[in-house]
């Protein structure tokens, strides 16, 4: 994290992954994210990946750098806490994140009585409200039949990638759009209800991609061309040694270091007569895809993995190694604290391991390391003090009257 969103003061109410996100981005960044959920835990509390003693390790990959208090909501006193916060006066304060339902007491209007200049950043599934995730929006936008095994023109063995693309999408859109607000409001002194719908996300980026113009143009469906680079040419090989490669070259830079680094660049060129097209460009890569696949194939058969290493270093071919996360993590030094972006953080309950902080590297601004993610309601005390002033007799009797708690272990 950095300070370069310090003074800056967001309520996050989420579960799941756009709006953690969301507030983790922004945290990231210097801005105090504090997070609200049930004395007994949010809706994604327990979600996998787990560790053996059952604790989430995806609750706290999301919520780093943030504060947490546990407040029962079902009753009027917590929601009148939760309210107060959301609106507390000064500058910084009144910015309110969430993916949960924006109506009754957590509705952008009812809030905007306590503070005209809010700020509200909604996520939701459809533009009508409707519930949707990640998962249904993709098996939705045309991108399950473009994904997978090579299948032809049919309709037919849809693949759903097991990344929540348009949740991670959409969480940084929204710390984006609450960063805008926030420089709009210091500017005219206005607030604003911005609704974030994951669909339009993930539509507005399918169509960024020329998708739906491919669609709509050339009346036709773009369906799977197995791990082929759609467009130009990339495909995996496997090596001696039973590991695998991907290869890329979309420049025409990248494919003369491909032909030269495997020393078959007599045998490439001869593809072009035979079948009519101009290797110098992209699209005639894509088209003769299986006539180079053909020729590069036994060059990777014989050589092992390390031997293609030595190949390619330096010569400016674009590649790298399929992994699994167990590879990743023991030899790539991307994934070390070689890497400035990660550090060993001790996480209560689990322990010492590798935490990425914020992609994002300032010329100007110090990088500080990722801070971990707090216990549930670990800061409810203090946030209750600092921020709304209440006193120890006040913040006692809310105690034993189980409208707020914490620190809570929901696993002890």
């Amino acid at each position: 994290m950095n300070n370069l969103l310090k003074g800056i003061r967001v309520i996050e109410g989420s579960a799941f992954v756009a709006a953690p996100l969301c507030g983790m981005t922004l945290a990231q960044q210097g801005a105090e994210v504090i997070r609200f959920d049930p004395v007994q835990g949010g809706l994604d509390s327990n979600r996998w990946p787990l560790t053996e003693e059952g604790r989430s390790l995806y609750w706290v990959g999301l919520n780093k750098g943030k504060r947490s208090i546990a407040v029962n909501t079902r009753v009027p006193e917590g929601q009148e806490l939760i309210a107060n916060l959301i609106t507390a006066p000064g500058e910084g304060n009144g910015i309110f994140l969430t993916n949960f339902p924006a109506s009754g007491w957590l509705g952008y209007e009812a809030l905007k009585k306590r503070r005209e200049d809010l700020i509200m950043m909604n996520l939701f599934g459809n533009p009508d409200g409707s519930s949707a995730v990640d998962y249904t929006v993709n098996c939705a936008i045309g991108i399950p039949f473009a994904t997978g095994p090579t299948h032809g023109k049919k309709t037919v063995n849809p693949v759903n990638h097991v990344l929540p693309a348009w949740d991670a999408i959409t969480g940084v859109t929204a710390a984006m759009g609450i960063v805008g607000a926030e420089r709009l409001r210091r500017m005219t002194g206005e607030g604003q209800f911005i609704k974030l719908p994951l669909s339009d996300v993930a539509m507005a980026m399918v169509g960024n991609l020329g998708l739906i113009g491919e669609a709509q143009v050339n009346k036709e469906d773009h369906y799977s061309f197995g791990n082929y680079l759609y467009g130009a040419y990339g495909r995996e090989f496997e090596t001696k040694d039973e590991r695998y490669i991907y290869v890329v070259a979309i420049t025409k830079r990248q494919w003369g270091a491909l032909c030269k680094s495997t020393g078959l660049t007599d045998r490439l060129e001869m593809i072009g007569p035979l079948l009519n097209v101009d290797l110098g460009k992209e699209g005639d890569r894509f088209k003769a895809r299986d006539a180079i696949s053909a020729v590069l194939q036994p060059w990777f058969a014989e050589r092992t993995l390390a031997e293609v290493t030595q190949a390619f270093d330096g010569t400016g071919v674009c590649w790298g190694p399929y992994q699994t996360f167990l590879q990743m993590i023991e030899n790539d030094p991307r994934c070390s604290t070689d890497n400035p972006m990660f550090s060993e953080i001790e996480q209560p309950g689990i322990g010492s391991y590798l935490v990425p902080g914020s992609p994002l590297e300032f010329s100007n601004l110090e990088r500080m390391p990722p801070t971990r993610a707090p216990q549930l309601g670990e800061h409810t005390d203090e946030v209750l003090t600092q921020i709304l002033g209440l006193d120890d007799p006040q913040i006692g009797k809310l105690r034993d009257s189980g409208v707020v708690a914490g620190p809570i272990d929901i696993h002890a």
